[in-house]
């Protein structure tokens, strides 16, 4: 569902049947996929049938990329519709597997904080910033709501700012400052009969809409094109001509650092890395009515793979395992 489209308008039965139907047409897409499908199922308030979904993703043979991100919907999907205990007990394994990406640890903080558990939601959101930004000198985009939701539950509790809270003052681009957006108090101005109370609290949620909707509505990541070296010989043996674009494997994640550090040094935001594969690759030139040869369908295969959600964010987390699959930290590989 686009970002604009409003959710009175979307049959999110008959769309969540249609994404599943392309999963089982694009399997190597099915978890992106049924992600979105059980989204749609929990909007249609079938939350069964949204929990169904994330325990087949969770129970398939095939090895996920956002497992901890599955099982943190799972636990706010459950205790939705009364299933308390389960969703705690999933909660704490989340937080106990510490994962590195910023989405699960939101996800069940915010579970917390929807069910008035805000000493617990503040000590997850607290555990996540301390796991993925402690010693990082410039916070990912990816973790700016790990601080916004930590700063919201502490206002909300009312203890003093800290140097995050700082931190999350500064990220924060609206004209209205998360100090009022996180306002306790603002909910009374909603029930207020002063015309000028109403109208101060009416721009200040439209300033938070505005940032909700920024967020929704961001372009997809400036995607690199990384093949792995056993897919790149392949690629390499059908299609010779494309030598010229690729010399060696180990030029092309050379290639792959340098132009991210480029990228990133000129300011463009929400990097990230796609994985070809050759069939992938030559389905695609097959759709576009082209020939695998052609050097020019490489960017926009990526465009295609970042489009699917195929994209993984870089520089990885610190501590995470470089980009180009070798095991070892990025640290201590490419990031070197």
């Amino acid at each position: 569902m686009r970002p604009d489209t409003s959710a009175e308008n979307v049959d999110h039965n008959a769309e969540a049947a249609r994404l599943e139907r392309t999963a089982g047409l694009y399997p190597e897409d099915a978890e992106h996929l049924l992600l979105q499908a059980a989204a749609h199922l929990e909007l249609a308030g079938d939350r069964p049938a949204a929990t169904a979904l994330y325990d087949r993703l969770l129970s398939s043979t095939d090895p996920l990329e956002h497992p901890h991100l599955i099982r943190a919907l799972k636990a706010s999907n459950l205790w939705e519709y009364g299933h308390e205990a389960e969703a705690r007990a999933i909660i704490d394994g989340v937080r106990a597997a510490s994962p590195r990406d910023p989405a699960p640890w939101v996800i069940v903080a915010e579970s917390l904080e929807s069910h008035d558990e805000l000493e617990a939601a503040q000590e997850t959101f607290t555990q996540g910033a301390t796991l993925l930004l402690t010693d990082v000198p410039e916070p990912p985009y990816s973790t700016h709501p790990l601080l916004y939701g930590r700063h919201r539950v502490r206002r909300m509790l009312g203890v003093p700012h800290d140097h995050w809270d700082t931190l999350a003052d500064t990220l924060h681009s609206s004209p209205v400052s998360l100090d009022e957006l996180h306002d306790p108090k603002r909910v009374w101005s909603l029930g207020s009969d002063n015309p000028a109370e109403l109208a101060a609290e009416i721009s200040r949620l439209r300033a938070e809409l505005g940032t909700f909707r920024e967020a929704l509505s961001r372009p997809f990541p400036v995607a690199v094109l990384h093949w792995p070296s056993a897919e790149l010989t392949e690629l390499l043996a059908a299609y010779p001509a494309l030598t010229s674009e690729y010399p060696t494997h180990d030029q092309h994640l050379a290639t792959i650092e340098a132009s991210l550090q480029e990228l990133a040094t000129s300011g463009t935001p929400n990097l990230g890395i796609v994985t070809g594969t050759v069939p992938s690759y030559e389905a695609f030139a097959a759709s576009e009515a082209s020939s695998p040869s052609d050097t020019t369908l490489l960017p926009q295969y990526a465009t295609t793979l970042a489009a699917r959600g195929r994209a993984v964010a870089w520089p990885p987390q610190r501590g995470a395992a470089c980009w180009c699959g070798s095991g070892r930290v990025y640290g201590e590989c490419h990031g070197s």
